[in-house]
């Protein structure tokens, strides 16, 4: 019972650590109340069409435009302005469409509904607008059609299904969108209704075309079915122009935005900071937009894609990708949506001085309501003693700066005004991050004393219940325990009533009020500190110091390897020369031998690509080769320590059957999808099989423990060989392989304590309680093994902190219909099984050991959070998006991690000891 409260404490501390990265860093920035803005003067555009190609790169449009892209390229050169609008972390399509649309950039808490519905409701230019006309995919068009007050944006989308990977050519999407507007338009001169709401102003028209990304994704962005579908669009902007053209008689009121929502790796992925993915295509036209301005001096642009794309001599505007918003808005005067963090770009318009000095006072007044109102807010959830305003726009300031460009305006000092008012919306932006992250510091300091607290407790349990110090009976601990109980019970009351009179959110009880019991526990048993320091003269202090030297370097180095995966290539190289150093050489010449080779192994992995590797179907069927030739050998010798029952060995052929299958499938349905035949179905119905029989077949082997592991190897490598493409198929043979070798060697360890063969040893029997062994400094060293390799398998092949690491083709023996649900659950198994194999080790361990798993996994856990509070410190909210989100992204790996663990050493258990009979047994007979 003591165990499982412990375990139930510790998942709960855990998971508060983890939620308050979200309430720390991932908060909505969103504020509502504000009042609309509108621009006084007459806009120039009565309609406006914006295009978006979702996947579509920058070079992609820019680099040999006259011959793949030649309507577009013409716009460029003489009828618009074009730039590149550069896109934020994570670059994915919805956050990318809500940054065009919305103006603001989105916070992570959206990835929670999948990028599909909206978390917070928003304001944007299609809700602003009088009506808005939507064509494209069902992933995004709803979301702005939900977010709209009334009923004035209408959608039109395909069925989900057409989203396929494995298509014959998914450009059939775009050509879908442009026949409805082709449709739409024609439709539109006999209805005379739908005909007179086309004729009024402030209209949208919105086509989002995914056929770009689709084939991105299935063919890479420098095949031929990507570039053309790339000739595809340009060739349907230019019928769409015509169409609208003709439609509304030439009137020169129409206004056309065509751009990309984000770009894509050559390895066809998107996500995350790389220039592919953040480099995306800006091309304004038509009514109140510049035309092509030629320059002849060098431009600000230190990229170096100018010359590449033959466009140095056309002046080039690059905006923020949230800029757009506002340059729409203005285009057909409706107010800039209220949430929007846009700038608007002036050299995108062509009007008079007077209209830009008006627009930009709009956005600058815009930008300072949200301001407002977010100080508002902080202000009335502070002691207004402990409030600290912002000092560059505080409420004078506010005040004079407006009044100042009013006059500015009126004396038609236009230039001056609009150098104020970008001054004003830079503060204004300044002050939202300032307000945003007011208690980012508080909050801070309560996680780390909880996280500091919680630490300290569990090494304290350690030392009281696993180590041997000399105990004195306090009489006064019942006195001290009161005491402090009451103490604790007064700071809590304190705590509560400040956050009450801050009428704080609940979450902040929360992480305030957690360090209060945890440092009452912490307290509570100082007396175990005080009998390790009575103990230290009879302890092994200096073997004890070389320990705990040797883990805190090694915990430095697992922090470094989530920078540079090639560390871990170092640390398996010093933890191949282990037996050697450890004197186990002389004793285990042969294992020694196999753990050298298995670490260095092993190293090759954390030194290939992460991502923008070509697919290898060979190399998974060398790996299901490999499987089953070292399946055989491993059978073969442990028979001939134990007699294996005859059902046992029929069950171990068919696994080893399976994955002859496995390793087959890939190379169909690899085969099948060049050929554009799309995904067998035999195949899919074998993946989905194979996937949900994995963990229930090993149930059904021998609990021995040789052929435990050996059921579960197999069963589990048949459904990473599915969800392979390449070199990493090759993993976990080779992982499983240094595993066996650990096992081994500890066993050989202590066989001259008079251990048991490892044979003999049968999962589903218990450890004899009375036999637990106290903790000695080498359990130190298997829990900083675990520890380490579990950090190889999460990073061995790759790396989940970064999106754009996952291949869509993994999952192709599965599915080729987009679902990121579902794809992202099969990508998260697959990071899983290596987990599953280095756990299922560490059991095996601890039962070989004689030692509790509450022991090994105190120790173990210990490590991850010293890791976890390393990381807690890293977290920065400056610097580039890929820096913040980086950061972030590996405090939440590490948290994870830990109370996964927890959760993965109860399913492990289960998986190695117990056992499904389907049918009647024989005894085993063992010689």
């Amino acid at each position: 019972m003591r165990m499982i409260t412990f375990f139930l404490v510790g998942l709960t501390v855990h998971v508060v650590f983890f939620l308050s990265i979200f309430d720390i860093y991932f908060t909505s920035p969103l504020v509502h109340g504000m009042t609309p803005q509108s621009t006084p003067v007459a806009p120039p555009a009565s309609r406006l069409v914006l295009v978006v190609a979702d996947g579509l790169r920058a070079d992609s449009l820019f680099t040999n435009g006259s011959s793949r892209t030649p309507y577009l390229r013409s716009v460029i050169e003489d009828m618009g302005t074009w730039g590149v609008s550069h896109t934020r972390v994570p670059t994915e399509s919805r956050p990318g469409h809500v940054a065009l649309i919305a103006g603001f950039y989105e916070d992570v808490s959206a990835v929670a509904k999948g990028w599909k519905e909206n978390p917070v409701e928003f304001d944007s230019v299609f809700n602003e607008s009088r009506h808005t006309w939507c064509w494209g995919s069902p992933d995004i068009l709803p979301m702005f059609a939900k977010g709209a007050t009334g009923d004035h944006v209408y959608t039109h989308t395909y069925p989900a299904e057409e989203e396929d990977f494995a298509s014959t050519d998914a450009s059939r999407l775009d050509s879908w969108v442009f026949t409805q507007v082709k449709f739409f338009f024609r439709s539109a001169k006999t209805n005379a209704t739908l005909k007179d709401s086309l004729l009024e102003d402030k209209n949208v028209f919105f086509l989002h075309l995914l056929g770009i990304d689709t084939n991105g994704h299935a063919h890479r962005p420098m095949s031929q079915e990507y570039l053309d579908n790339v000739g595809l669009v340009d060739a349907g902007v230019a019928e769409l122009v015509s169409i609208v053209e003709d439609f509304f008689g030439q009137d020169g009121r129409t206004a056309y935005v065509f751009t990309s929502d984000h770009g894509m790796t050559n390895w066809g992925s998107h996500g995350a900071g790389h220039p592919s993915e953040t480099l995306t295509p800006l091309v304004v036209w038509g009514a109140g937009v510049n035309h092509a301005q030629r320059v002849t001096e060098p431009q600000p642009y230190s990229d170096g894609y100018l010359q590449g794309w033959n466009l140095e001599h056309l002046r080039r505007v690059d905006v923020n990708q949230a800029d757009i918003a506002p340059l729409m808005a203005s285009l057909i005067g409706v107010p800039i949506p209220v949430n929007s963090v846009g700038v608007l770009p002036l050299l995108y318009l062509n009007n008079t001085d007077q209209f830009k000095a008006e627009s930009m006072y709009t956005n600058a007044i815009q930008v300072l309501e949200q301001f407002k109102m977010k100080m508002k807010q902080k202000k009335e959830t502070t002691l207004s003693f402990l409030f600290t305003p912002y000092q560059l726009l505080t409420e004078s300031k506010q005040a004079e700066l407006i009044h100042k460009t009013r006059i500015l305006i009126q004396l038609e000092k236009y230039q001056d005004a609009i150098s104020l008012c970008q001054s004003l919306i830079s503060h204004s932006l300044e002050g939202l991050v300032y307000y945003h992250t007011y208690d980012r510091f508080f909050l801070g300091c309560s996680v780390v004393l909880g996280f500091v607290g919680w630490t300290s407790y569990v090494i304290l349990v350690i030392l009281k219940t696993h180590a041997s110090l000399n105990r004195h009976p306090n009489l006064t601990k019942q006195i001290q325990s009161r005491n402090l109980a009451r103490l604790c019970m007064c700071v809590a009351v304190v705590i509560t009533s400040f956050l009450l009179i801050q009428r704080s959110p609940i979450t902040y009880y929360i992480y305030c009020l957690l360090p209060v019991p945890v440092w009452y526990s912490v307290l509570k048993e100082s007396g175990t500190l005080r009998n390790l320091i009575q103990s230290a003269p009879s302890l092994p202090l200096w073997k004890c110091f070389v320990y705990f030297v040797l883990v805190a370097f090694g915990i430095e180095l697992l922090v470094v390897s989530f920078f540079h995966r090639a560390m871990l290539t170092v640390g398996l190289g010093v933890l191949s020369l282990w037996p050697l150093l450890s004197g186990l050489f002389r004793t285990a010449k042969l294992r020694s031998l196999s753990w050298f080779l298995g670490c260095l192994c092993l190293a090759a992995f954390p030194l290939m690509p992460v991502v923008g590797r070509e697919p290898n179907i060979h190399l998974v069927t060398c790996a299901g080769l490999l499987t089953l030739f070292t399946s055989a050998c491993y059978l073969w010798s442990s028979q001939q320590r134990t007699v294996l029952h005859t059902s046992d060995r029929y069950q171990f052929v068919a696994q080893m059957l399976h994955v002859a299958v496995c390793a087959y499938v890939p190379s169909l349905t690899h085969s099948s999808l060049q050929q554009k035949q799309g995904l067998p179905l035999l195949n899919q119905i074998i993946s989905w099989s194979t996937l949900a029989s994995s963990i229930f077949v090993p149930l059904l082997s021998s609990t021995r423990l040789f052929y435990r592991l050996l059921s579960i190897l197999l069963s589990l490598t048949s459904t990473y060989l599915l969800l392979s493409t390449g070199s990493e198929a090759l993993f976990p043979p080779v992982l499983s392989w240094l595993m066996f070798v650990w096992i081994n060697i500890e066993q050989e360890a202590l066989l001259a304590q008079g251990r048991q063969e490892l044979s003999t040893i049968d999962f589903s029997e218990n450890i004899d309680i009375t036999r637990i062994r106290q903790l000695k400094l080498d359990d130190i060293r298997r829990s900083y093994f675990f520890v380490f390799f579990i950090i190889t398998a999460f990073f061995g092949t790759g790396n989940i902190a970064s999106i754009n690491s996952f291949d869509p083709a993994s999952v192709y023996c599965f599915l080729t219909v987009f679902n990121p649900f579902i794809m992202g659950g099969l990508m998260m198994w697959k990071v899983i099984i290596p987990f599953i194999i280095v756990m299922c080790t560490f059991e095996t361990i601890q039962v070989t050991t004689q030692l509790s798993s509450r022991s090994l996994f105190l120790i173990v856990l210990v490590i991850s959070d010293l890791m976890a509070l390393h990381f807690f410190f890293l977290v920065q909210d400056y610097g580039s998006w890929l820096d913040i989100g980086t950061s972030i992204s590996h405090y939440v790996i590490v948290m994870s991690m830990t109370i996964f663990l927890m959760l993965l050493s109860v399913l492990t258990h289960i998986l190695t000891s117990r056992r499904l009979k389907l049918w009647k047994r024989t005894k085993m007979h063992f010689p």
